[in-house]
């Protein structure tokens, strides 16, 4: 079934909240992902290939922030080490249930996919191998990211990996302007109206709280990550790679 199409901005609000994910918009957020992030089905298919690389025998896989289960998804199809399950997390329960309802309706998946409802700020990591935070990080307050990452750190076992994409912005503010520019010239491509486009910043720039490249790979770093590399690049999207010495 083709996802229901993403109205919810296309009115005009006379007055517009923060941007939540509840029921509405768990609705329509298929759709509307895949019209207002530049790659994002490049960067799902990768998901699942780099699951195949990292993910070891007898661990979990961690999806965090899983949303509707895209990244999830794209790796329980694939063929993974035996004992290999993953665990998909997302404080909304709007979101959990509808990743519940896919997950009943699919018999074909290689790996099982176990859901939480829980602020992934306070997850108590099981053994793991390979965790996704997939347009996740970005949500989360900046004074407890780094907090995150290192238990991510200390929960991956020696040779495991985290993925982690991300909406960044520049520090030059001409650059920065030109690639929002860019961004709303794809998302008028993609279908959105000029209204659409400035009242979904509007809602959203209070709780999506970007970040540069470069504080990404040293906060990356810092946390113990010997090898942290930018794979992909669309607009002001990108996803990393962070390697955790064997």
């Amino acid at each position: 079934m083709a996802p229901k199409s993403d109205t919810i901005f296309q009115s005009p609000f006379e007055d517009i909240s923060d941007f939540r994910f509840d029921s509405g918009v768990v609705e329509v957020f298929e759709d509307m992902i895949e019209r207002s992030v530049p790659g994002y089905s490049a960067i799902l298919g990768m998901t699942g290939e780099l699951s195949q690389q990292f993910a070891q025998a007898n661990t979990y896989i961690y999806d965090l922030g899983c949303s509707l289960g895209g990244s999830s998804l794209s790796m329980a199809q694939r063929s993974l080490p035996e004992g290999v399950s993953i665990m998909a997390l997302d404080n909304s329960e709007a979101m959990i249930r509808g990743l519940q309802k896919k997950l009943d309706q699919i018999e074909t998946l290689k790996v099982p996919v176990n859901l939480r409802q829980e602020d992934i700020c306070t997850t108590d990591f099981q053994a793991c191998s390979f965790i996704v935070l997939n347009f996740t990080l970005q949500f989360i307050q900046p004074d407890v990211r780094s907090d995150l990452i290192e238990n991510i750190y200390e929960a991956l076992a020696p040779g495991g990996a985290l993925l982690l994409s991300e909406k960044i912005k520049f520090e030059d503010e001409i650059t920065d302007n030109l690639v929002i520019d860019l961004h709303h010239k794809f998302k008028k491509s993609m279908g959105y109206s000029d209204l659409e486009i400035a009242q979904k910043r509007t809602a959203i720039e209070n709780i999506l709280l970007p970040e540069t490249t470069l504080t990404h790979h040293e906060r990356l770093e810092h946390a113990g990550f010997s090898q942290v590399t930018t794979w992909f690049q669309c607009f002001n999207f990108c996803s990393f790679l962070a390697v955790k010495p064997k």
